[in-house]
């Protein structure tokens, strides 16, 4: 699978709106049982939600389940774990370890193995235990910010109030080896302009993609996330003179080259060409 940068979510009880996400071009879909959906909708929207990823899919789908302490979330579990169009499923508001070691015990259906995981943190104590949470299971392939419940959590009203969070979270997600998180959603789906000034500062924190609402920031999330022409030159520059001599050296332009450098250069390389 190649590395994804688009993951829109779409409500679940809308069953002819999954199709079309599903064509879109995102690179996962994000079928949302939780917030997306009404407390008087949320049985009809795991029964349409099985109904319509009892097939494998086009695309990567994940499911992201209610609450874990919610009256809807073990019967949302034992659902989607076992469709064969479901890739993983997305944990809501988790704050600690042990909620991802009882979801992994759970959902592993005998003929498919461990269903993949991914931990949102929505809490300033999902935040305080983001390391543990992202080493809780190796059934955890993912954890994510989400901005919206942090934000109401903190009482924060500027943007930049949440940038130690996100740093946090994308330092916990390397140390445990897992792949960087994708920035949480941009909500105004009118502001494409300031979508892509919030990307261009999530990738200075280190994200990687970001969740989108609406099929139309798709496109502004993932050319903000692929490297530009002028880094792919300076990638491609770096990588050849490593290649041609071993160690640390000094390129013709002054700048300094080493084994950290090449190994960026490397990553942006590889980036670039996640679609051939």
């Amino acid at each position: 699978m190649k590395t994804p940068l688009t993951w829109l979510y779409v409500p679940g009880d809308r069953p002819q709106t999954v199709s079309k996400a599903l064509a879109c071009g995102a690179d996962i879909v994000i079928v949302d049982l939780e917030d997306a959906v009404a407390p008087d909708r949320k049985e009809y929207a795991r029964t349409a939600t099985a109904e319509r990823l009892r097939d494998p899919q086009p695309v990567p789908v994940h499911v992201r389940v209610n609450a874990l302490d919610s009256p809807y979330a073990a019967a949302d579990l034992r659902t989607m774990a076992a469709l064969p169009g479901v890739s993983a499923l997305r944990l809501p508001k988790v704050t600690s370890p042990h909620q991802i070691t009882r979801v992994a015990e759970t959902v592993a259906p005998a003929d498919r193995g461990a269903t993949p995981l991914h931990a949102m943190l929505e809490t300033a104590l999902g935040i305080e235990h983001a390391y543990a949470i992202a080493c809780a299971h190796p059934s955890l392939r993912g954890i994510a910010i989400g901005e919206a419940d942090l934000r109401a959590d903190l009482g924060v009203r500027h943007d930049a109030g949440l940038d130690w969070s996100r740093a946090r979270v994308v330092v916990a997600a390397r140390a445990a080896g897992l792949a960087p998180p994708p920035q949480s959603v941009h909500p105004d789906i009118r502001d494409l302009e300031g979508l892509a000034t919030s990307c261009a500062h999530g990738r200075t924190l280190g994200f990687l993609g970001r969740a989108a609402i609406h099929p139309r920031q798709l496109p502004i999330i993932e050319r903000a996330y692929l490297p530009t022409q002028h880094e792919l030159e300076e990638a491609e520059t770096i990588v050849k003179a490593a290649a041609t001599e071993q160690g640390a050296q000094a390129l013709p332009d002054g700048r300094f080259v080493d084994a950290a450098v090449v190994a960026m250069a490397q990553r942006t390389l590889s980036l670039a060409a996640r679609g051939d």
